[in-house]
């Protein structure tokens, strides 16, 4: 063997060395794990399918299904409504004024979610602002906190960000020469929004509904915490499950049908856009 096949092929395998500590973590903290859990799905405490049966059976799982879905697409329906005119805003905004809006919208990051959680448990709470404000106005105070609309609120706040940055990147880059050829030819404002930019940030929303969508569907501390004890998500019921109940099956089988949702979710995605514009 030549001095150069030698070296092409070290050059070759330099990469997958250096990747090698990765691989190792992942396959020890993240692939026999899952594993193990997908064994125990099926087998805890007997082999057989009975614990998937019993969920698609069950009106209680269900329903809390059916619950953690139509959370999803609420808050990220609200993400996409809130995120796109501020995402807009940035992208046609100087540089920067562009950038403080940017540090303004990313600051949420600096924070765990946690407290923002508690945050909004104050803000919602019936001695809160908003229950005194309402009173002030001669009103009854109205049940916020403990609901669907109090879980929504508060994720779409925490998700929000992630919309913002994925249509962001993709309204940067429209020519902006695009919406003013189409104002000067007669194109009203919600006419060039329409027809000009929402076609064109088509893959940025695509983006942004997927990842809230996807990250909302395994949300734990927050509807925990400020949820409706009537309207649980798959994930609170996941942790009862093992805490309470010691149920570590029906745990299992939940979180492998949680997991098969979001990898249904991303192959559709996958399949029109590809998973490359997802990760940026």
């Amino acid at each position: 063997m030549s001095a150069t096949t030698a070296a092409a092929g070290g050059g070759s395998l330099r990469p997958w060395l250096l990747l090698a500590p990765l691989l190792v973590f992942l396959a020890a903290f993240f692939l026999v794990p899952l594993a193990q859990v997908a064994v125990m799905s099926v087998s805890d405490p007997e082999w057989g399918l009975e614990h998937y049966v019993a969920i698609a059976t069950d009106g209680f799982h269900l329903r809390v299904l059916l619950d953690t879905f139509i959370t999803a697409l609420t808050v990220s329906l609200c993400c996409l409504v809130l995120g796109f005119p501020l995402a807009y805003a940035m992208a046609a905004a100087p540089q920067g004024l562009a950038a403080a809006m940017m540090v303004v919208v990313t600051m949420s990051f600096w924070t765990s979610f946690l407290v923002r959680t508690y945050a909004w448990m104050v803000l919602l709470g019936n001695r809160g602002p908003i229950a005194r404000f309402v009173e002030w106005m001669g009103f009854a105070s109205p049940e916020l906190l403990f609901t669907r609309f109090s879980s929504t609120v508060a994720m779409t706040h925490i998700l929000l960000p992630y919309m913002v940055l994925s249509l962001y990147g993709v309204l940067k880059r429209i020519e902006p020469a695009l919406p003013r050829s189409a104002a000067s030819l007669g194109a009203t404002p919600a006419g060039v929004i329409r027809h000009v930019v929402l076609p064109l940030a088509a893959p940025g929303i695509a983006n942004g509904l997927t990842l809230v969508f996807v990250l909302c569907l395994g949300f734990y501390v927050t509807p925990i915490l400020i949820g409706s004890p009537r309207e649980q998500m798959v994930a609170g019921v996941i942790g009862q499950q093992v805490e309470e109940f010691l149920a570590f099956g029906e745990a299992s089988a939940m979180a492998m049908l949680l997991l098969a949702s979001t990898l249904v979710i991303l192959g559709l995605y996958h399949r029109r856009f590809g998973l490359d514009r997802l990760w940026g």
